[in-house]
């Protein structure tokens, strides 16, 4: 009998420690390849699973046998989301919360912060990335080569032409510091490096690979054959936008096959998100371009122009806090450890570094905390989400934060305006209900301004006043040596598609 009750004791001790392991943490990190897929400028309504009319097979499947992240957030631009994810921290925090680095800024992401590429590294991660960076060009101690990872394929500013990676009359396109003059559309050909780059890894170190597209952001540019798909569609905008988002979706299917074909797919995590909302005017789609140059472009769109992208039924799109240009399409997918689920629960770009990290059993920086989560448990488990309220961006002039349904939008600038809206019966943002909750928003704005105290002066507006109006020219690294480089001092002429 005394041994049977040892054993019993012995049994319900092990039980509890596994009901501790599994609520607190893993106590093995699971270490699994890491595959990030990031659009750039997707519509939250254009892919085939969320009902659009553009041919996603490929995307849809892993949607739908993954993880859908139906209250993801990205930031209202670029450079802002591509920092959130790289730090896990808001963008405010570092003085990238206001617009996007433009070709004749200096400044990048501050180097004091430790990157996801870093810390996987650190943690015996291969890193891989092909596609648009975003952070900081002008110095090259921002390129990504320098942020941490092993391999760089694509360009440092922001748009380029999908044909010549021609930007502002210098070619942005580099392997690894050596800029290239290469032939080809640049969905197809960062595809062709992410499977080059697959088919070398050896199953034995785990990788994590960021795959950052262009797509399908403005300059709206695709192959004919591609375009054609589309006759049916009137609008010619709307045509180069949905063959844009099929070129891509043709990638990611590539993608997944190579993994299959290497085996590596059973022990790898793939994650998709668009940085922000689809652009619905002219402004942000090509940034403060002047109309002249938005015209020689081809694929250019008019300041005032509509745009091709949707974001129905949200409010808004690119450059808002409306949901439309901050709630974005995102899910996750890895056979054997996700099960098919939608998540409602709010979630943030800032949420992904930390959860791969405890994935991946690395770690970040102790003086630079995050402002995300692990959100393991939200995506595996169907959790609760881990935020008790999320920033949503703030700048000196405006911010939104949501808690729960409630989400909150201020805007400082005299007269001033402050919103509330309840996500959950309105999430089209139509109704104003502040003045009927007057508890909830002291309670939000109140969070909303500590926030705000503790950001970091804007980057972008110290920067921006001697370029007033325009982007202003391309400012590289002084002490890279361009004519070395391949890169033309004068505007090249576009070939012919």
């Amino acid at each position: 009998m005394a041994s049977s009750g040892v054993r019993t004791l012995t049994f319900v001790a092990a039980a509890l420690a596994g009901i501790i392991a599994t609520t607190v943490g893993r106590a093995e990190p699971l270490r699994p390849n890491i595959v990030f897929i990031m659009a750039d400028d997707l519509g939250n309504a254009d892919l085939g699973y969320r009902g659009g009319q553009v041919k996603t097979p490929n995307i849809d499947r892993l949607a739908s046998e993954g993880v859908r992240l139906e209250d993801f957030y990205g930031e209202p631009v670029c450079t802002p989301s591509r920092a959130a994810l790289m730090t896990g921290r808001y963008p405010m925090r570092y003085g990238l919360q206001t617009l996007v680095i433009f070709p004749s800024h200096t400044y990048g992401l501050p180097t004091d912060e430790k990157t996801l590429p870093q810390a996987l590294k650190e943690a015996g991660y291969k890193t891989l990335m092909v596609g648009k960076w975003h952070l900081g060009h002008a110095d090259k101690k921002y390129w990504p080569q320098n942020r941490g990872f092993d391999y760089f394929y694509g360009n440092v500013v922001g748009e380029v032409d999908y044909f010549t990676r021609e930007r502002g009359g210098l070619i942005d396109w580099q392997r690894n510091g050596v800029f290239l003059e290469e032939h080809g559309y640049y969905t197809d050909l960062i595809g062709d490096d992410a499977v080059k780059l697959i088919d070398e890894q050896d199953g034995e170190q785990p990788f994590f690979l960021y795959f950052a597209s262009l797509a399908p952001h403005a300059p709206y540019q695709a192959p004919e054959s591609a375009i054609d798909r589309y006759k049916s569609v009137a609008d010619p905008l709307r045509r180069t936008y949905s063959a844009m988002i099929s070129l891509l979706d043709a990638q990611v299917g590539r993608i997944v096959a190579e993994l299959d074909k290497k085996g590596l797919r059973e022990n790898t995590l793939v994650l998709f998100a668009s940085d922000n909302g689809g652009a619905t005017n002219g402004l942000f789609a090509e940034g403060a371009k002047s109309n002249a140059e938005r015209a020689e472009q081809q694929g250019g769109v008019q300041m005032d122009q509509k745009t091709p992208a949707s974001n129905a039924p949200l409010k808004g799109g690119k450059g808002s806090l409306w949901e439309g240009g901050v709630r974005v399409v995102a899910f996750a997918n890895w056979p054997g450890k996700l099960k098919p689920r939608v998540v409602d629960a709010p979630l943030d770009m800032v949420d992904v570094m930390p959860t791969l990290l405890d994935l991946a059993g690395a770690k970040g920086s102790p003086d630079h905390p995050f402002d995300g989560r692990d959100m393991w448990a939200t995506i595996a488990e169907g959790a609760p989400s881990p935020h008790e309220d999320i920033l949503i961006n703030v700048e000196a002039f405006r911010g939104a934060v949501r808690k729960g349904d409630w989400k909150l939008v201020k805007i400082a600038l005299l007269p001033g305006k402050t919103q509330l809206f309840n996500l959950a019966q309105d999430p089209g943002e139509t109704t104003d209900v502040a003045a009927e909750n007057p508890e909830i928003v002291k309670d939000l704005e109140a969070r909303l301004l500590t926030y705000a105290k503790e950001q970091k002066p804007s980057l972008w507006i110290k920067a921006q006043p001697a370029f007033v109006g325009e982007q202003g020219k391309t400012i590289l690294d002084p002490d890279f040596d361009i004519d070395d480089s391949g890169l033309p001092h004068e505007k090249i002429e576009l070939p012919a598609k």
